[in-house]
Parts: C-alpha cells; sequence; structure tokens
C-alpha cells in the first residue's frame, strides 16, 4: 500500500484547507486509518482517526474544526480544517492499518508511528497569525 497526501498549504488564520491521502489500492487488513501531525522536535501525534464502521474521533484541539472522511470508492483519505489555528502548524501525515485492529475507543491518542503500517511522506500546512 502506497499513501500519497496533498492540499497541504500556507494560510492565514481562520483559512481553511482540505488535506487528501490517495491510497494504491484498497487494504482489506485494515480497520483504522489515521491523520498525524509533527511539529519540529516533537513526535507525531494522531489528530483524527476513522474506521471501517464510519466511526471518528478527533484529538479535543481540533473538535468542531476539523472533519475526517474517507471514500472508500475512491480509496481516498480526507481531512477537512476549518478555522485554522497557527498551532496547527506540521507536517501531516496519513496512516493505515491500525496494529490494534479498529481504532475508535480512545487508545488511538497514544498511538506511536510503529502503531500504523503504512505511511505517507506527508505535506506541510502553515498557519500563520
Amino acid at each position: 500500500v502506497q499513501l500519497v497526501e496533498s492540499g497541504g498549504d500556507s494560510v492565514q488564520a481562520g483559512g481553511s484547507l482540505r488535506l487528501s491521502c490517495a491510497a494504491s489500492v484498497h487494504n482489506e487488513n485494515s480497520f483504522c486509518m489515521a491523520w498525524f501531525r509533527q511539529t519540529p522536535g516533537k513526535e507525531r501525534e494522531a489528530v483524527a482517526v476513522i474506521d471501517n464502521d464510519g466511526k471518528t474521533e478527533y484529538v479535543d484541539s481540533v473538535i468542531g474544526r476539523f472533519t475526517i472522511s474517507q471514500d472508500n470508492a475512491q480509496n481516498t483519505l480526507t481531512l477537512q480544517m476549518n478555522n485554522l489555528k497557527p498551532e496547527d502548524t506540521g507536517v501531516y501525515y496519513c496512516a493505515d492499518q491500525y496494529r490494534f485492529g479498529y481504532c475508535t475507543g480512545g487508545y488511538w491518542r497514544r498511538a506511536r508511528e510503529s502503531d500504523f503500517t503504512y505511511w505517507g511522506q506527508g505535506t506541510q500546512v502553515t498557519v500563520s497569525s
């Protein structure tokens, strides 16, 4: 499985971006996909997850502003980001195949890079005040 992100850009605070992640194939072994964010000097942080039955969860700081969705027919994962804040700045990565199966339920909040099998190359989001 190859993942390719796109949609990152530089925007002003309050603006919106739509990130996309295109998967090369449908992964029948995956029950969860996620968007992670990484800032310099910090580990990657999961910000949004979606599992195969469409359930979604978000880190508290993005609730009400970010929406994760997936299009199974197109093998695409999307992150709609509204009302962006400077603290949303970072490299955003999509990730596929959570080692523990379904990702909703809270445990994903402590997910590490090693907990997902497939990663994209990342796309830069910069929000200026």
